[in-house]
């Protein structure tokens, strides 16, 4: 089996351990940054591959597809990490576009080529998504909802990338005398 169907298989499974462990909410963000240089045993920011961008994309699109999320792929630092994502969500979410296209050296591979694969993608500044994936340390919790929360799964790297994935929960508010009722948006 070639370096490109090992990552993938490891990011099926990944993603299948994940779905396991929580619920998604229909029509929500699910975040994904993704260095594909650390995948490949590079240093992040120092080797990126289209090739394995495309290797990914297509598990985490049927991913989204089935439990109908939107996808938000994280830029590197050098477009402070402003997310590819459609249209359609940026105005679901109402979230302002900005003038930028993520490039393989200016935004990440990932992100480069989830953008030339979107119907309508836009790029925005922000989001507080309900649940993520982030392979090779790319600091997504910047774009996660508060609290977020780390679920384990057997996969720990894709390639040579560390992978943590994470969901949210509400925040827990009202002191030792509050009683809590954890709510999914749609209950």
């Amino acid at each position: 089996m070639d370096a490109f169907n090992l990552w993938k298989l490891q990011l099926e499974q990944l993603l299948t351990e994940m779905a396991e462990q929580t619920s998604f909410v229909p029509g929500s963000l699910f975040v994904v940054g993704c260095s594909t240089s650390e995948i490949k045993g590079s240093r992040i920011g120092t080797g990126g591959a289209l090739a394995i961008g495309e290797a990914l994309y297509e598990p985490l699109k049927r991913f989204a597809d089935k439990h109908d999320m939107f996808l938000a792929f994280q830029g590197c630092e050098h477009i402070n990490r402003a997310l590819t994502i459609e249209r359609e969500a940026a105005r679901k979410f109402n979230l302002e576009p900005v003038s930028v296209i993520p490039q393989v050296y200016a935004g990440g591979s990932m992100s480069t080529y989830a953008y030339q694969q979107m119907t309508d993608p836009v790029v925005v500044e922000a989001i507080r998504a309900d649940a993520g994936i982030d392979i090779g340390q790319t600091l997504i919790g910047m774009h996660l909802k508060p609290v977020p929360v780390p679920l384990r799964t057997s996969v720990k790297k894709i390639g040579d990338a560390i992978v943590t994935v994470a969901t949210t929960r509400p925040k827990l508010i009202g002191g030792e005398r509050a009683v809590y009722k954890i709510e999914t948006e749609g209950e």
